[in-house]
């Protein structure tokens, strides 16, 4: 693949992703204009996410790169169980160790049954299965597939994980060493949903991954952090003020117990991708 186009795929695919972000919000916002309840709206918008970068991504495929889909780790959906049961363990391990082994003190949101779906909708819809289905469309989609074609995997799997870690510090206004322990952690979590799409040929198995992860860690349901989350049914506030072990202003998903289940699990993609290639 020429330069040229490669910058180009990388440009349009990102752009693709914000298009199709902005678009749900807005005509899930339509949908409560029009006296849709606020939770079928919620759920609506992250589906409406979803297909809206599938075909963007189509038409990028067809009209720039001039291939298929699956040529860039995007093939007819199909997901490997071993990797649902990997996309449920991961989050459930993290969260238990903090619940084990971190003091701390559960606190609940006292809400109404509306606000309680309207927030868990948002959670599981648009934040967990919306944003993480799209990210991996685009990023282990894409982005690195187009950068395969041009270089190799390592550079494939690298270059969009950085950027991956990168995009999680933009704007947040970090202070530096928030922004370098994000970036690592960014990076690291990039590497992994890499090595799963690599090592299966496929986004559909790290998207399952990518989206159980945002549904248990951010989704609304349980929040655990040094804060406690009005955005989340329950929160499990840590009386730690250990910056690796807090994940710093970004929360445990930077943390070092993140980061060491991001490596558990490159590991085990890595030995898979070897017995395939055996």
């Amino acid at each position: 693949m020429k330069t040229g186009k490669m910058i180009i795929s990388i440009i349009f695919s990102i752009l693709v992703l914000v298009v199709a972000q902005v678009l749900a919000q807005l005509l899930g916002s339509v949908l409560v204009l029009v006296k849709i309840p606020a939770f079928i709206a919620n759920m609506a918008a992250g589906i409406l996410y979803i297909i809206i970068a599938y075909f963007l991504l189509k038409l990028l495929c067809k009209k720039i790169l001039k291939g298929d889909m699956s040529e860039y780790n995007i093939p007819a959906f199909k997901i490997e169980i071993k990797w649902v049961i990997v996309a449920i363990l991961l989050p459930l391990t993290v969260t238990a160790f903090y619940i084990l082994f971190v003091p701390g003190s559960f606190e609940q949101n006292v809400l109404d049954t509306t606000s309680k779906l309207n927030l868990l909708s948002a959670g599981v819809f648009f934040t967990g299965f919306g944003a993480g289905i799209v990210e991996e469309m685009v990023f282990r989609g894409i982005l690195m597939g187009a950068i395969e074609k041009k270089f190799n995997k390592a550079v494939a799997i690298i270059v969009p994980s950085v950027l991956f870690g990168f995009v999680h510090i933009l704007g947040m206004g970090f202070a530096p060493l928030s922004c370098a322990l994000v970036l690592v952690a960014g990076t690291m979590v990039g590497v992994m949903f890499s090595l799963i799409a690599s090592a299966t040929k496929s986004i559909w198995n790290s998207a399952i991954v990518h989206a159980i992860w945002n549904v248990v860690i951010i989704g609304g349901i349980l929040w655990t952090g040094t804060e406690f989350d009005s955005y989340s049914l329950y929160s499990y506030v840590l009386d730690s003020k250990s910056f690796l072990l807090t994940g710093g202003e970004f929360g445990i998903e930077s943390s070092i117990v993140a980061v060491v289940g991001y490596v558990v699990v490159c590991v085990i993609a890595w030995l898979g991708s070897k017995r395939h290639e055996r």
